[in-house]
Order: C-alpha cells, then structure tokens, then sequence
C-alpha cells in the first residue's frame, strides 16, 4: 500500500488547509457588479482597456465614477467573495437592444415624417452632441435639431417660426442659470415654448470629465475664450483638435452629466406629446 492510499492523498503536497484555494473566474459581462479588493471602489463593468501593463476594467460607481483596475488573480469581490474578472470571450457582434440614450432600439427603423414641432440649439456642437446620443431617437420621433446660431438670434427666429398648438419650439440653452443673460433672455416666451438648459459654461462641460480622461475641467478666467483656455491648459493643440477629443469620446447618455441629459430628454417629451 503507498503513502497515497494510507493518507487518502499524496502526503508530501501537505495539509489541504494549507494549499492555496483555487480563486474562481468570472466572465465580466457589462453591468456586472463587483468591487475591487484593494480600494473597496464598486461599480459595474462599463468597459475595458489595455496596455502595456496588461489587462484593465471599468467600473462605474452609483455616482457616475469611473476608475480602471487590473484585472489580475482575485483582485475583486463579489458577495465578499473572491473572483478573478476575465474578459468577455470575443464573439460575433450582437446586434444593440438599447440606442445610445438608453432607449429600446427600433430594428429596420425608417425615418418618420418630420413633425412641425422643432428643437432648437445654441451651438454646432451642441447639435452633433444631441445627434450622437438621441439620433435614433429623434429619427423614431420625427424631430428635427436646428442649429440657432446664438440665443440673441432666439427672439427673431420665434417671430419667423410662430409657435402655436401642433407647433411647438423646444430650446436647449448654454449656460442657464438665474440672473444670467441667458436666463433673461428665456423668460415670458409662451405655453408653444419650452426653454432648457445645463448650468455649464459651453456644452463641453456636459461631458464627464473621466470620458476624456481628465480629472476635471480646468477653470478658465473670464473674459478668455473658454474653449482655447480649456486646449491650452490641457496640451489639446487647437479648439477644433478639442472637439474632435471630446466628440469622440462620447458614446452614450453615460458620459454625459445629468443635467445635460434630463434637459434634453424634456425637450424630446415636450415637442413629441399630444397637445
């Protein structure tokens, strides 16, 4: 009889409470929510990154939080439990249920008949960040995003457009905040005219910091163009080689700030809702 039948085991791998237990692998499906064991940071598995240094996850906290961690051997926590993340087995690609602004995705959709109603915007940029997350949307809806050039052109435009029932206006303003020049300029407009807005500087702001891979904004004095204050204080080369940072790195409502987010969305309602 050898040593492994008396001992039920091989008796020089040593005691079984000794023996490194075996950590389980969990796929990181997106949503999944986990903490890491270092920090205690938890979130849901929002993406994933790679470098030279390996493997990273995303995760998003209830906040709106996102950090990277390395997705290393029983670096994180589920029910107090630990687990090894593995990335999600590369498969053919499915198609979306959700659009970028989290609304059920209309398959085969082709595009409604322009209603009369408008929404309104102040900036170009303002305008292709909308288009980017509610394109779909609006498509669904068939409501069409104008560019308004500057809201101390709003007066004359509501003039021309005459806004009334079946006819609405919806306005997305830069900067709404009270007591500012914009906030009077929004006043008295109407029940066909429905004004909102983000309390940012310039539609940039709108983006989460952690999107482009900042910190935070930078402050940039008054009386300095915000847009070239903002490229010079983060080495971004020319405002348009901003933009093009920022456009691209917005893929969703969840790169976005909430106030941003609920001020369009209200107008998406306002314009779409029976009189």
């Amino acid at each position: 009889m050898s040593s492994r039948d008396i001992y039920g085991g091989n008796i020089f791998s040593g005691h079984s409470r000794k023996q490194k237990q075996a950590v389980p692998q969990v796929t990181a499906e997106r949503d999944l929510v986990v903490e890491d064991a270092a920090t205690g940071f938890c979130g849901a598995v929002v993406g994933f990154d790679r470098s030279y240094d390996g493997e990273f996850v995303k995760l998003e906290d209830g906040r709106g939080a996102v950090r990277l961690f390395a997705m290393r051997e029983a670096a994180f926590l589920i029910d107090g439990r630990p687990v090894t993340l593995v990335r999600p087995n590369a498969s053919a690609p499915k198609k979306p249920t959700r659009s970028a602004s989290g609304s059920t995705r209309v398959e085969g959709l082709r595009a409604r008949v322009a209603r009369t109603s408008r929404i309104w915007v102040e900036g170009v940029h303002d305008a292709a960040l909308v288009e980017r997350v509610w394109g779909h949307d609006l498509r669904v809806e068939g409501v069409v995003v104008e560019h308004l050039e500057g809201l101390d052109n709003l007066g004359e435009r509501l003039t021309e457009f005459d806004p009334g029932p079946g006819r609405r206006v919806g306005v997305l303003v830069d900067h709404l905040v009270t007591g500012s020049k914009e906030s009077h300029l929004t006043t008295g407009l109407g029940p066909h005219v429905l004004v909102t807005g983000h309390p940012y500087i310039d539609v940039w702001q709108a983006v989460r910091p952690a999107t482009v891979g900042i910190e935070a904004w930078p402050d940039v004095p008054r009386g300095e163009d915000w847009k070239t204050g903002i490229c010079r204080r983060l080495n971004w080369g020319t405002p348009q080689e901003g933009w093009r940072r920022v456009y691209n790195a917005v893929e969703s409502f969840r790169d976005l700030e909430p106030p941003l987010i609920g001020a369009v969305e209200r107008l998406i309602d306002f314009v779409t809702e029976p009189e």
